[in-house]
């Protein structure tokens, strides 16, 4: 009996870890993402937000400032937003956001586009806060 006849839904396929996710090429899949749409969205909005809130929780990059970017964008557009001197706090993590955003803006050719990577710094931002409460509990009360 299959699982199309029993109801059931196969296994999902294993987790990645942080590492994993951390060295994805969010360059290349912003590209795709964006400019292609379909699966590579999928990927995209699925482990490349994970991977990119690993890389720049890892920089010590606060969401807040990803949340504030993502509005950056929605209103100036991601061509304005990739050209900011410093997109995200820290010189490291704004050269590598100020790349994410060039890789974006190459492929955007409307508002949607531009509100599909404004949606795409949100997802990221809420990963990036939603990991840090986790860390925050689950190192207990004795860490505050």
């Amino acid at each position: 009996m299959t699982d199309s006849e029993t109801g059931m839904h196969p296994s999902p396929p294993p987790g990645r870890t942080d590492d994993e996710l951390a060295a994805l090429d969010v360059t290349a899949l912003l590209r795709y993402g964006i400019g292609f749409g379909g699966s590579h969205r999928t990927t995209l909005f699925g482990d490349g937000a994970v991977g990119a809130a690993v890389v720049l929780d890892r920089q010590g990059v606060l969401p807040r400032a990803v949340a504030f970017l993502a509005g950056v964008v929605r209103s100036g557009g991601t061509t304005y937003a990739a050209a900011l001197p410093e997109p995200v706090p820290g010189d490291a993590a704004a050269q590598l956001v100020r790349g994410w955003l060039q890789s974006a803006a190459s492929v955007v050719r409307t508002v949607e586009g531009d509100h599909d990577v404004a949606r795409w710094l949100e997802s990221v931002a809420a990963l990036m806060a939603l990991r840090r409460t986790y860390r925050t509990r689950a190192a207990g009360p004795e860490s505050g």
